[in-house]
């Protein structure tokens, strides 16, 4: 559901999803158009926003996807400012979002279970309620093909230093790396999404350098 800012009378809120806002500009730096989302919106372009340039999340988190209906590429988003593509995203393949839902955050305790291969089989590496930036020094250096989530809400990330492609983990699982939208079965560090309710920060910062 996009609203255009500019005609703030015209929002309505769907029910339950009030916790959820974030508005996006058509240019880069918080400029041009704007549009206001509540809630999922599998097309953008069908909503009227021509082009996502920057994005202000003032209640999350949410995740944006590279094409409509929520497929392709994913984006994670917690509650900050997002001038311009690359504050979203490092892996360099696309500055396009066509879509986005919020997600949902209902959990104060994390835990995920990343396997080698398909069906919970192989090696694994069991992470509870902690961000690790790399697998390697935990030594883990296998792919990862598979994933249980016990709790908590997750992202994955392609290389260490939560650096190249972002793989959601919602509560539940997942028994091939096509079920969580990878192409490769390649994770290399991974981190909690938390949002205001359960953490006072609220939102993820990272660390400048990190390898």
């Amino acid at each position: 559901m996009a609203t255009d800012h500019q005609n703030p009378a015209s929002k309505q809120q769907q029910p339950g999803t009030s916790a959820f806002k974030l508005i996006i500009y058509e240019q880069e730096n918080f400029q041009g158009r704007c549009h206001e989302l509540t809630g999922p919106c599998n097309d953008l372009q069908e909503a009227g926003v021509e082009k996502v340039g920057s994005i202000l999340v003032l209640c999350g988190p949410w995740v944006g996807y590279e094409q409509a209906n929520c497929k392709g590429e994913q984006y994670v988003f917690e509650k900050g400012e997002y001038p311009r593509w690359d504050s979203w995203t490092n892996s360099r393949r696309s500055d396009n979002i066509f879509a986005f839902r919020p997600i949902k955050v209902d959990s104060q305790e994390h835990k995920i279970v990343l396997y080698e291969n398909p069906s919970f089989a192989g090696k694994k590496i069991e992470i509870i309620d902690d961000d690790v930036p790399s697998f390697h020094s935990h030594g883990y250096q296998e792919k990862v093909t598979s994933v249980r989530v016990q709790s908590g809400t997750w992202v994955g990330y392609q290389y260490p230093g939560y650096r190249g492609y972002q793989y959601l983990f919602e509560k539940g699982e997942y028994k091939d790396c096509a079920e969580f939208g990878a192409q490769f079965p390649q994770i290399q560090s991974v981190r909690r999404i938390r949002d205001m309710q359960w953490h006072q920060r609220g939102a993820f910062h990272p660390v400048a350098g990190a390898n």
